[in-house]
């Protein structure tokens, strides 16, 4: 545990270094493709105070200087397969957007969706014995949270304090100069494979880059996907991506549940070349054209020249209806949709204030799909496209960009993690295990 603190505060100071330097890089590493944005910062080094306690809390001014994408290679259900194939990907990726910004990047930070993601919620309580919280108080309760045992080969991702309690008065966000004799927290850990972790540092490497920080695309989603008062009264994002589905849950600003469907866009694609006898490609333009999961009485007769290149004539120029193409996908979407119901519900999303639910990723962009969403997930469904920040394409913002968008946003406004805090030496956050949501359910 003191191992990775040193590892993750190394990063944060890498981070401050490169945005005080005014150039940093993001890097959205995913199944489908695999997004670089450059962003420049104002150089002005000054943060706005915010929402949270730590030091890196607040925001910094940043445009997008140059962006780019390419298609991904080497990466299946969110995770490097391909160590080669991926660092090629990035490399270009890397290449084209520092020739749009003119800048070169030497940091940049970095996110995925796979490493078989797992939410706890951990809690804490000290006595204060100046009778006022302090930085100190602070960095002691969260080293006071019992931590369990997250099982071999697993690192933590996120560690944020999403509220704090003095005395009896909960849900303060920065606890500072609270007057009172007792202080408690509660934390949200998001652990991962370890392996993931060590297997995108060493492919970032290999790049001539150095890695100023990671983050979960289903993190960075809804950072971008939900609006404030979303983040604020409590929301669940829905990510569609092409490996996989990530499902996050925010409330008060925080994410307090975070997990990966191992299902996406990528199996629906699977499906159409297996069930039409087309090639992956061919399928892919068929759902991205001709998709959907809601059939009218039209699709029957609407059909679709599939193309080819097999030489052969007859098979070159098949057609298929576009009922076809719907009566394919839908069922694997259902399954979809059925899964992050079922995430949904073991997370307790019953229990939350406020029930929105906010679709986006690429695949999020299939005619009829929030329909659908409505009958499985629940009447309140919006497609979230991402926040609009300074500098970036129209093309660069659809919803199959929200985790880049949302990484950068990440960069510029971090939330406080418990490496921000001065932990004492011999104290890190140590054993019980709680669900996440218990405070908001006891306190909302």
């Amino acid at each position: 545990m003191a191992e990775l603190y040193q590892t993750q505060r190394a990063m944060r100071n890498m981070r401050r270094a490169a945005l005080q330097r005014g150039v940093i890089g993001i890097l959205d590493i995913g199944t489908s493709k695999i997004a670089c944005m450059v962003l420049k910062f104002d150089g002005s080094g000054t943060m706005r105070e915010t929402d949270g306690v730590g030091p890196m809390a607040g925001q910094a001014n940043f445009r997008v200087i140059g962006a780019a994408s390419t298609r991904s290679r080497g990466v299946r259900r969110g995770e490097i397969e391909t160590m080669a194939e991926t660092e090629r990907a990035i490399r270009t990726v890397v290449a084209a957007a520092q020739k749009l910004a003119g800048v070169r990047v030497d940091h940049v930070i970095a996110c995925m969706s796979g490493g078989r993601p797992s939410s706890y919620g951990l809690d804490g309580q000290i006595v204060l014995e100046s009778g006022k919280v302090t930085e100190h108080d602070v960095a002691s309760v969260l080293a006071s949270c019992e931590v369990p045992d997250f099982g071999r080969g697993r690192e933590v991702l996120h560690a944020q304090p999403v509220n704090f309690a003095v005395d009896n008065r909960s849900g303060l966000s920065d606890p500072r100069d609270h007057a009172g004799n007792k202080l408690a927290c509660d934390m949200h850990v998001l652990t991962i494979d370890g392996d993931l972790i060590g297997n995108l540092v060493q492919c970032i490497r290999r790049c001539d880059l150095e890695l100023a920080g990671i983050a979960s695309a289903s993190y960075a989603s809804a950072r971008a996907s939900l609006v404030e008062d979303e983040q604020e009264l409590g929301a669940a994002c829905i990510d569609f991506g092409g490996g996989g589905t990530g499902v996050s849950i925010f409330v008060k600003k925080h994410m307090i549940f975070s997990d990966n469907v191992r299902i996406g866009g990528n199996l629906v694609t699977q499906d159409l070349a297996q069930g039409l006898r087309v090639s992956l490609p061919v399928a892919e333009r068929l759902k991205t054209l001709n998709g959907g999961v809601e059939a009218t009485g039209r699709d029957d007769r609407d059909m679709i020249e599939v193309g080819g290149d097999t030489g052969d004539w007859e098979a070159d120029r098949r057609t298929v209806s576009r009922a076809d193409v719907i009566g394919i996908m839908r069922p694997r979407v259902e399954e979809i949709l059925e899964n992050v119901r079922q995430t949904l519900d073991a997370a307790g999303f019953d229990h939350m204030p406020s029930q929105q639910i906010v679709l986006t990723g690429g695949g999020s962009q299939i005619p009829g799909l929030d329909g659908l969403a409505t009958r499985i997930l629940g009447p309140n469904i919006r497609c979230g496209r991402p926040l609009r920040i300074d500098g970036l394409a129209h093309q660069l913002t659809d919803p199959s960009f929200s985790s880049a968008v949302g990484l950068a946003l990440f960069a510029a406004h971090p939330q406080d993690e418990w490496w921000d805090f001065e932990m004492p030496a011999d104290s890190y956050p140590a054993r019980s295990l709680r669900r996440a949501y218990r405070w908001f359910r006891n306190n909302w």
